[in-house]
């Protein structure tokens, strides 16, 4: 299935995945890292009035965080079109929609925007770190004291982890689960989440986006 760009977003809804796949060495580098056919990942966040934003992490600071205001590298709120055309513009990605069924409640919003406030800003990883973290996520182990997740800040974020605990704090994944445990590919649907509150997400729904 395939849709545009405009379709996608008039879809949208908060805790729906982006899911990329790109072409370049550190994009395939991540994907055969992981085992999967992607190499980042985002997160719909559609809340009353405001216009659809993307809440994710990266390197790049093309695009102003719509949080704080600023051009910053690492985690980061933006507008939904233009972070995903980025993306796929700039960046040479393809672009994929899953959404979260059924919607998102109240109080599920309410986790995200008590995760984008203690969040955004985050710095991202270097490489080294990136893949030391990852390997380190495969060893068996779970975090101990209750939600640590939820509660404490992490000093630099990757993509998959930030969507991860926003999953978290939406009550839809377990907070006893390391961070590190998750990549771009554990939100691809060859990966299968176990999501809480009967909650699950959609096949993949290919987005085609107008070159610019």
């Amino acid at each position: 299935m395939s849709i545009s760009l405009d379709e996608a977003i008039d879809l949208a809804r908060t805790g729906d995945v982006w899911v990329f796949r790109g072409r370049t060495v550190p994009d395939r580098a991540i994907q055969l890292t992981t085992n999967s056919p992607v190499n980042h990942v985002g997160m719909s966040v559609v809340l009353e009035d405001l216009p659809p934003l993307m809440w994710h992490a990266e390197l790049g600071r093309s695009l102003p965080d719509l949080w704080s205001g600023n051009h910053q590298r690492g985690v980061q709120l933006h507008d939904l079109r233009d972070a995903v055309c980025v993306w796929a513009n700039r960046y040479g990605q393809r672009a994929w929609l899953r959404q979260l069924e059924p919607p998102a409640t109240r109080e599920m919003e309410d986790g995200v925007l008590r995760t984008i406030s203690r969040l955004d800003g985050t710095p991202f990883p270097s490489t080294a770190q990136l893949f030391g973290r990852w390997l380190r996520g495969r060893v068996p182990a779970v975090r101990h004291g209750g939600g640590a997740g939820r509660d404490a800040p992490l000093e630099t974020a990757y993509c998959a982890e930030v969507v991860a605990v926003t999953y978290e704090a939406m009550g839809l994944l377990p907070a006893q689960r390391r961070p590190n445990w998750y990549d771009p590919g554990r939100f691809w649907s060859g990966d299968d989440l176990h999501l809480s509150a009967g909650s699950r997400l959609g096949n993949e729904i290919a987005v085609q986006i107008p070159a610019r």
